[in-house]
């Protein structure tokens, strides 16, 4: 265990005018108040947090941040209070301490609903001081470093937590260290099999290149060094998750990668970067399209840094890094670094690269973007996917018109430009225009993209753009979008059905009537009541009824007959996972056709009775042309496919023994289910008969084997899909 007086003379090597008796009293105060507690590994509980200090330390961070680590526990953990650290240690450090106690219970994740608010926690207790994520992250890096000690199951269930949020959560802030080696971690516990194979590999690539590698060092070297740039070079190896990433991503094999090992070289200034990666070029043949300037585009976690891949000495390819010292110190450490150096005489230039004076830095602003999102969610889960998308993509750069820089994920389309310039932009897009032509909205924008949006103030996002945004902000926005067109449809469609009814008693529809009526029905506003009629939640007799006229008993009757499900609907209507519609809505599969995930769907709305959802082919359809307000576009959820749905087909089969269980066993074979059969022979044809099925799937590629397969089968002359 570290001693009182190490942790001491670690801050103050790096910051002389550290508050020493504030990290005396801190380190004797939490040694005290955890007193007998052990950790799973049967050591004394006060070595986490004094590792927990020692980790921040490292990133050379503030007396108070490192004294908030040491208490960091003793809220949740020990009798210490809210107030008695206030009194001890001030506001700051309380309110540290504090933010870090809330979002305590982030590490106990059962649900994606409660790993969403805990989430939410953690990022508004961020964007009051960012310090609180720097202690969270070297707490998680620690729990990580131990993590052989945790039951196996709970083991699994951290490492994916810490994989999918706080690794790139580490990497958004620039923290490119602590990223790494929390998903090595991970990846080691996850997947231990694939992690054994490539750090064998890895060793065995270090023993027969180790010779290698250090004359392409010294080559470098010695050629910045004749052209006057005093240069640190240093070879270094991928990590194992970064290798699984790109063997998964681009579908090779351990022994296709030709770029396991790259090459740093730090100079003193920018203009050192430039001349140095022309050095590299002259003296080296470069390979096209591997050049990247994080210099002049930095990335959104405000890392900068020249990249290249040339063919060196030994025909290697060598992928080489080149920055300054001050920007290794940011791709490495992130916001950490940022604090420290930003009042350096030299960092200006380092930090803030071209950026006005006093701009925030690229990773502050995302995070402030991320808050943001934390208003326009309509639920938790909804929140922590978006999220997820921010933090897992990589990086494209478009421009628009005027040259404003619009940094998007990898595979961002335009509609996910419109939406990231303005979400009133994203909302009245129609077409767009990508370097002077005309572009389809769906296409995947590129490095370097000048976008150029065409609108229309008419224009209402559709639903199924949706599926095609990548990024948070434009799917919370769609999502937000349809909802009020919804809700607009059904208000209209609801002011119908009551000015019918009033017809029909010889009475107009008097504005201010209505609205004296809707309080007695329990809602907010006459556009609210209209919308809850249109959707079948509320009758039209009600409306009537709340305004003092007179109803007849069978007419209440047989309005609430139709209005009212049954809970066997009612269930398999909410196990229907479609998006497009508020989610008090009673919804229904037509069973004359069926409609699986991977089918363009359209809901038909049935006043009293839902929506019945059909796929785009249905000829029910037909009827409903002359009444454009009762449709819906609707689109599967992401995680549909988890389920089954109905599909009907028609088979023409031949007359013959065992004709009938071959299809079934096709069906079976594939995971499918039936759930009506019917058998009828063929009018005017003995030797075939006609079979109508209604089949359980659990989208439209498991139908299409299913079909492919009875295709193949020699007592099945034909098999469609029902149109109805």
């Amino acid at each position: 265990m570290m001693r009182q007086y190490e942790l001491v003379e670690r801050v103050v090597k790096y910051d002389p005018d550290a508050d020493e008796d504030l990290l005396n009293r801190a380190y004797v105060y939490a040694m005290k108040a955890h007193g007998n507690q052990t950790r799973a590994s049967g050591e004394a509980y006060f070595n986490h947090p004094l590792e927990v200090a020692a980790i921040l330390t490292e990133m050379k961070l503030d007396d108070a941040t490192v004294a908030a680590a040491l208490l960091h526990d003793t809220v949740e953990d020990t009798e210490a209070t809210h107030q008695e650290i206030e009194e001890k240690f001030g506001k700051e450090i309380a309110s540290l301490v504090d933010g870090l106690t809330k979002i305590k219970k982030i590490d106990l994740v059962t649900t994606e609903a409660t790993q969403a608010e805990n989430l939410r926690k953690l990022l508004l207790a961020m964007s009051k001081d960012v310090r609180v994520l720097m202690v969270k992250l070297a707490d998680r890096l620690h729990n990580m470093r131990t993590i052989e000690h945790v039951k196996p199951e709970k083991r699994l269930r951290i490492a994916q937590e810490t994989m999918d949020i706080y690794a790139p959560l580490a990497g958004r802030m620039g923290m490119q260290t602590v990223r790494d080696e929390l998903e090595d971690i991970s990846f080691r516990v996850l997947n231990p099999d694939a992690n054994k194979i490539i750090q064998d590999r890895l060793s065995q690539l270090h023993e027969e290149s180790g010779d290698v590698l250090r004359e392409i060092e010294k080559a470098l070297a010695t050629k910045l060094a004749e052209n006057g740039i005093k240069a640190e070079v240093y070879g270094r190896e991928k990590r194992p998750y970064s290798i699984w990433r790109k063997m998964e991503r681009k579908h090779l094999s351990l022994g296709q990668l030709s770029d396991i090992f790259g090459f740093r070289v730090l100079v003193g200034t920018v203009d050192q970067c430039y001349r140095a990666i022309g050095i590299a070029h002259r003296t080296w043949r470069a390979i096209p399209g591997r050049f990247k300037d994080y210099i002049s585009t930095p990335k959104q976690n405000d890392y900068r840094s020249l990249h290249t891949t040339v063919i060196g000495p030994h025909h290697m390819r060598v992928e080489m890094q080149i920055r300054t010292r001050l920007m290794h110190e940011i791709a490495e450490r992130g916001v950490a670094a940022h604090a420290l150096y930003k009042d350096a005489p030299d960092a200006r230039e380092a930090l803030d690269g071209f950026r006005p004076p006093g701009a925030e830095s690229n990773a502050y602003r995302w995070l402030r973007h991320l808050v943001e999102m934390l208003q326009e969610g309509e639920s938790p889960k909804e929140f922590l996917e978006h999220t997820k998308l921010e933090l897992f993509h990589d990086q494209v750069f478009c421009f628009t018109p005027k040259g404003q820089l619009i940094a998007l994920p990898r595979g961002a389309t335009p509609i996910d430009f419109a939406y990231a310039v303005h979400t009133s932009i994203g909302d009245s897009c129609v077409g767009c225009k990508v370097n002077g032509r005309h572009a389809p909205l769906v296409a995947e924008l590129q490095n370097g993209d000048e976008v150029d949006i065409i609108r229309s103030d008419a224009q209402v996002p559709p639903p199924a753009w949706e599926s095609i945004a990548v990024t948070g902000k434009a799917r919370a926005a769609i999502r937000r979008a349809t909802r009020a067109a919804m809700r607009k449809q059904f208000a209209g469609l609801g002011r119908e059905i009551v000015e019918k009814l009033l017809a029909k008693q010889n009475r107009p529809m008097v504005a201010k009537e209505i609205a004296a009526a809707v309080p007695r029905l329990g809602h907010k506003n006459v556009d609210d009541t209209m919308a809850a009629i249109g959707r079948g939640d509320l009758s039209g007799y009600d409306m009537l009824k709340a305004m003092g006229l007179t109803v007849e008993a069978s007419q209440m009757r047989e309005s609430r007959r139709k209005g009212t499900t049954k809970k066997s609907d009612q269930s398999q209507a909410a196990s229907v996972p479609v998006r497009g519609l508020s989610g008090n809505m009673a919804l229904t599969i037509s069973k004359e056709t069926g409609a699986v995930p991977g089918e363009r769907i359209v809901g038909i709305s049935m006043p009293g009775e839902g929506v019945t959802i059909y796929p785009i082919f249905a000829k029910a359809l037909e009827q409903f042309d002359s009444q454009p307000e009762r449709w819906i576009d609707l689109a599967w959820d992401s995680d549909a496919s988890q389920q089954m749905f109905p599909a009907r087909i028609n088979v023409i089969l031949l007359n013959e023994i065992g004709a009938l269980a071959q299809v079934t066993q096709v069906i079976g074979d594939h995971g499918g289910n039936i759930d009506e059969l019917q058998m009828m022979a063929r009018q005017g044809v003995r030797d075939f008969f006609d079979l109508d099925i209604l089949l359980e799937v659990h989208d439209a590629r498991h139908l299409n084997d299913i079909i492919a397969g009875l295709r193949t089968r020699n007592a099945v002359s034909a098999v469609t899909r029902a149109t109805g």
